[in-house]
């Protein structure tokens, strides 16, 4: 037998004694596992259940995430702070804590549309607030900060170095109010407060006509290099349309209450808003009409105001939130008693504003939910409806009652604001 056959003999022969060895050990594995599985099993649930092991984890795990959260809440109409803190996932015993710092601190006890409170939470461990911070006004902050036993708060004011001016900016509407405001250089939440006030009794669809004009007296508060930071208050309004002036002055008739109301002293705001939302297009009037889905012609009991979707929507007025859930063709929805007489019904939403629930109460104005397409519905829409006694009805024609009168010394001390306000008008517009 040659050497080159008795080499192919030998190699063939090892491959099979390796085959052989790794069946075996296959099959050894197999067995011993079977054999045995119970025991790992029970084994590595010691393993995963160890005290020390799983704390280990969770302390490896909570190092990876951030351990400061910084909070950012803008106050809308009708929140408290109640309603503020329970929206922050933490637990309870801090809650308490911030309102019991709160109600203790003479300085922060009242609310107002758009303050900011800022906080700080430590995620790690127990969570805890850190720190928080209240804007007082457009010049002062109050930094409450967790004391060295960690059970209460010291608070103390800051001052920021802004400096207030009196603002004053007109122009003519080409092609939208906001448009036109925004090329003079005026603020974006300026523009949707002033629109505000006016959709009280201005259907900006219908009711603003090209080279119709504007005017606005408001605050601004700068830095030292002169730069805007923050916005304040509109102290004098004009919307000039056809020709006719609709003129507003911001007066407190009360101690801490600012309205606005309009030159025979009455307020612009009304019962409910004749637009719960701006920047939208009617696209859908109240009446009979072909349903886009459905195919058949039915009667629309409310009124379509085309927008982007998450465009804010408001209360059109004060009263308290009797559904807030889904509607069926509806979608989302929130249906809103505003008093013994009227009700309204907002639909389609893509969800609903923070904290509006059932049995909630809202304030004119407040964010109640954002522009959806939900249920029903061809593309991002409000639909909007106004129940009269129980009945349905044309939002844009009814005629609503007016709002607050000013009379006797309250009449004359407005009077007496008007005129200051005229001035201070004529005095910024002789500087431009």
């Amino acid at each position: 037998m040659n050497k080159r056959l008795i080499f192919r003999i030998v190699g063939k022969f090892n491959y099979l004694i390796w085959l052989i060895l790794l069946i075996s050990f296959a099959v050894f594995v197999t067995y011993f596992y079977d054999s045995n599985k119970n025991k790992q099993i029970i084994y590595l649930n010691k393993l995963l259940n160890n005290t020390y092991l799983s704390n280990s984890i969770k302390k490896i795990t909570s190092e990876l995430k951030p351990r400061y959260v910084n909070l950012e809440y803008t106050v809308n109409q009708g929140d408290t702070y109640e309603n503020i803190i329970n929206n922050i996932n933490i637990p309870s015993f801090e809650k308490k804590l911030f309102l019991k710092s709160i109600t203790k601190n003479k300085n922060v006890k009242i609310l107002r549309v758009n303050q900011k409170i800022y906080f700080t939470i430590d995620r790690r461990n127990k969570t805890r607030i850190i720190n928080f911070t209240i804007e007082i006004d457009k010049k002062k902050n109050i930094l409450f900060t967790r004391s060295e036993n960690k059970k209460d708060f010291t608070s103390k004011i800051i001052e920021k170095n802004l400096t207030k001016t009196i603002t004053f900016k007109e122009g003519v509407i080409t092609n939208s109010l906001y448009g036109a405001a925004v090329e003079k250089g005026i603020k974006p939440n300026i523009i949707i407060e002033f629109a505000r006030l006016y959709g009280f009794t201005i259907d900006f669809q219908r009711d603003i006509w090209k080279n119709d004009s504007f005017q606005i007296i408001f605050e601004e508060f700068k830095n030292e290099d002169g730069s805007v930071i923050e916005t304040g208050d509109i102290i004098y309004g004009n919307l000039n349309t056809k020709n006719t002036d609709h003129q507003l002055y911001k007066f407190e008739y009360e101690d801490n209450k600012i309205d606005y109301f309009d030159e025979n002293g009455k307020s612009v705001r009304k019962s409910l808003m004749k637009t719960p939302i701006n920047g939208a297009r009617l696209s859908s009037s109240f009446g009979k009409r072909k349903h886009p889905i459905l195919g058949f012609t039915k009667m629309h009991t409310g009124t379509d105001f085309a927008a982007p979707k998450g465009t804010p929507i408001m209360a059109s007025g004060d009263g308290i939130v009797i559904k807030s859930s889904w509607c069926g063709g509806g979608g989302n929805c929130v249906k809103i008693k505003h008093n013994s007489t009227y009700q309204t019904v907002y639909a389609h939403m893509s969800k609903f504003g923070r904290g509006i629930k059932k049995g909630v109460r809202v304030k004119q104005g407040q964010i109640i939910g954002y522009v959806g397409s939900t249920g029903l519905s061809t593309g991002p829409h409000l639909h909007y409806e106004v129940i009269e006694n129980g009945r349905k009805i044309n939002s844009q024609k009814m005629k609503l009652p007016s709002g607050k009168i000013l009379k006797g010394k309250l009449r004359n001390k407005f009077e007496v604001n008007k005129i200051k306000t005229n001035v201070l008008k004529s005095e910024l517009i002789s500087k431009l």
